[in-house]
């Protein structure tokens, strides 16, 4: 396959991947939102765990093709870290947010009737209020201002690029094993919106807040959206894209030195079952490195 088909590929399942997410995604939100009881009033852990299952499908629909980083941070992370192509972030990141933007325009596709009704309801505009922004974008919580939820935004991101890193690394003798790496990414998703979602809905990911914010910004929140009380768009960007590096250099330096496995001949017990991890050749050993800098899933049989 030519190498510009095969890029093409790439991006257009980092495109997927996101939109997948967000239409699984928001449309949760949408339900916590807009519905009076909310169908997760007393249930938040389900908000957690749909989120974090979008993430898992998104994953095995499209780990082949691109290796779903899904999200700009993991991609800036593998960037510094294990060796991506400098050449690529941009466009991974453009395929990424053009994807939260399109999950978001069939979330409003779904819940355009009940959206308004809802802000007819408790008075609420679009544009001068933000009536029901918060399907589509995240903003701080009780008592939280922007810079503090920046900070948030660098801790929580950072912690799940350490366990990405941690999930994915071939010489990991802990790591998930077989495919089920997909299943435990989106359950440490839902793990931190369970710990910390409340705080500014736990973005962890400039995708996934930038496209939906901007389609709402084009179906008429305008201000609310962009650029949004206090400024705040740029905190769930820039916070992610930090503390994603600081989450997986903290892997890369602390852990990844001093695995047993990098270190050892031998192949470890569990080998078989987690990767085909055999001898090779430093040559194949490079290229093989060099493959699973493209994704996180590192999804083998």
């Amino acid at each position: 396959m030519p190498a510009w088909k095969t890029f093409l590929g790439k991006l257009i399942s980092e495109c997927l991947a996101m939109f997948i997410i967000i239409a699984l995604g928001c449309s949760v939100a949408a339900m916590y939102t807009l519905y009076d009881p909310s169908p997760y009033q007393n249930a938040y852990w389900g908000v957690c765990i749909s989120w974090g299952l979008a993430v898992t499908i998104a994953i095995y629909v499209t780990g082949a093709v691109s290796g779903t980083h899904a999200n700009p941070a993991v991609t800036l992370a593998l960037a510094v870290w294990r060796g991506f192509p400098k050449k690529k972030i941009l466009p991974y990141m453009a395929a990424q947010i053009l994807g939260g933007f399109l999950g978001a325009a069939v979330v409003y596709l779904l819940f355009a009737p009940v959206i308004d009704h809802y802000n007819s309801l408790h008075h609420l505009t679009r544009e001068g209020d933000g009536g029901a922004a918060g399907v589509f974008f995240t903003h701080p919580g009780l008592a939280i201002t922007s810079m503090h939820a920046f900070v948030d935004e660098i801790i929580l991101t950072a912690f799940l690029l350490l366990g990405i890193f941690a999930i994915t690394e071939e010489f990991n003798s802990m790591a998930p094993m077989a495919n089920s790496g997909a299943l435990i990414i989106g359950l440490l998703v839902a793990c931190i919106g369970a710990s910390a979602g409340y705080l500014e809905a736990w973005a962890i990911n400039p995708a996934r807040d930038l496209g939906p914010r901007f389609f709402a910004f084009v179906a008429g929140w305008r201000e609310a959206a962009l650029p949004s009380p206090g400024n705040y768009w740029w905190v769930p960007i820039a916070g992610p894209l930090i503390g994603g590096v600081i989450g997986g250099g903290v892997y890369q330096l602390l852990i990844y030195p001093f695995l047993p496995a990098r270190h050892s001949e031998k192949r470890p017990a569990d080998a078989g079952e987690r990767v085909q991890w055999t001898r090779e050749s430093d040559e194949s050993r490079e290229l093989r490195r060099a493959a699973t800098t493209e994704g996180v899933t590192i999804i083998e049989s």
